[in-house]
């Protein structure tokens, strides 16, 4: 999927906290990989990464990837050391309760069970539906300033959940949306680093999407690109109860998407669909009648219009604790992505 230097940071990021305004520590790992590929890489007064592959005078293309992942933060210790947090970004509350997740304090980790009253103690109300109000996060403390030995109100949390591959191409991970997204950015980052694209180029590893495409935003502006490609995840729909007469049929492993949108330049987007038509590379349709939900419609609106396009890879159970990506999904979009910027 990955040579092994980008594997090697794709692990590296999904074992580092990033929940959207805590990414520092992952835009430095990513800073110190891009180093070795890009010809300059520097930080945006919003905490966007940029790595540089010059080639002055030619078109200003920027890829970008959000390294942020939804999660939780502490909100509150009672005086029994029981934990409340609050979600960052969007998180279905009902699959909350009894799932494992860490509390990240400096650089160590807590572990902590999403508490809720067993069915057998609950009134016909309470079993109707689940708030964050009604749940806790139990870590073994004994009191609040026993629990203050370790977290801090303000910590960030994530899920628990290591990749795995559930087959020779389905992987199961948490927040495969999106740092699979900013391995795929710097796999091609890797690919195209001995080579001359037609493209002044800007990789970027962007803040704080999942709470409103900010780093995307804010890059598009400090950059100024002519053109945008947004790398991200996209819901697919190849499981029960999803109607594909509504969301449309996207399947993991019948390629990555790419989507028709009206924040997506048609003139880009056909490129890329030629590209892959071209290298006869398996690819899908992914129609968004008003927006894609991704950076591209916050870059698209930048310095009086930006051409953007957005491809994505298909993940089944997004914004949960257990992602599931296609291998060949993934390979596939970096092939279509690398022989565009190549050129060939």
């Amino acid at each position: 999927m990955f040579c092994k230097d980008v594997q090697k940071y794709f692990n590296d990021i999904v074992n580092t906290p990033s929940p959207s305004g805590y990414e520092s520590k992952c835009q430095l790992i990513f800073k110190k990989y891009a180093s070795k590929y890009a010809d300059e890489v520097y930080e945006d007064k919003f905490g966007n990464i940029i790595a540089h592959k010059t080639n002055y005078g030619k078109p200003k293309l920027m890829l970008s990837a959000h390294i942020d992942e939804i999660g939780f933060v502490v909100k509150h210790i009672d005086e029994k050391g029981y934990v409340y947090i609050l979600p960052i970004g969007g998180i279905d509350v009902m699959l909350l309760p009894g799932m494992r997740l860490a509390i990240h304090h400096e650089n160590n980790a807590f572990l902590g069970i999403v508490g809720r009253k067993p069915i057998h103690l609950l009134n016909e109300a309470e079993r109707n539906k689940v708030i964050f109000e009604d749940l806790w996060l139990d870590c073994g403390f004994t009191s609040r300033e026993h629990a203050l030995c370790s977290i801090s109100v303000g910590d960030p949390i994530t899920f628990i959940s290591e990749p795995t591959f559930m087959s020779d191409d389905y992987l199961t991970t948490r927040s495969a949306d999106n740092k699979m997204g900013s391995a795929i950015l710097m796999e091609l980052l890797s690919k195209i680093a001995q080579i001359e694209s037609q493209y002044d180029l800007y990789f970027v590893s962007t803040r704080q999407e999942e709470i409103g495409l900010r780093g995307g935003i804010t890059a598009a502006i400090t950059i100024n690109p002519d053109y945008a490609i947004i790398i991200d995840a996209t819901h697919a729909t190849d499981y029960p109860s999803v109607r594909t007469s509504l969301y449309g049929e996207i399947f993991l492993g019948k390629g990555p998407t790419i989507c028709i949108s009206p924040d997506s330049s048609e003139n880009l987007r056909n490129i890329l669909i030629n590209v892959a038509q071209k290298e006869i590379v398996p690819y899908q349709t992914e129609v968004q009648p008003n927006m894609s939900g991704t950076e591209a419609k916050g870059i698209q609106l930048q310095h009086g219009g930006i051409q953007t396009a957005t491809m994505s890879y298909p993940v089944r159970y997004m914004h949960s604790a257990s992602e599931i990506v296609s291998k060949k999904d993934i390979n596939n979009l970096i092939l279509i992505l690398y022989k565009f910027l190549k050129n060939e």
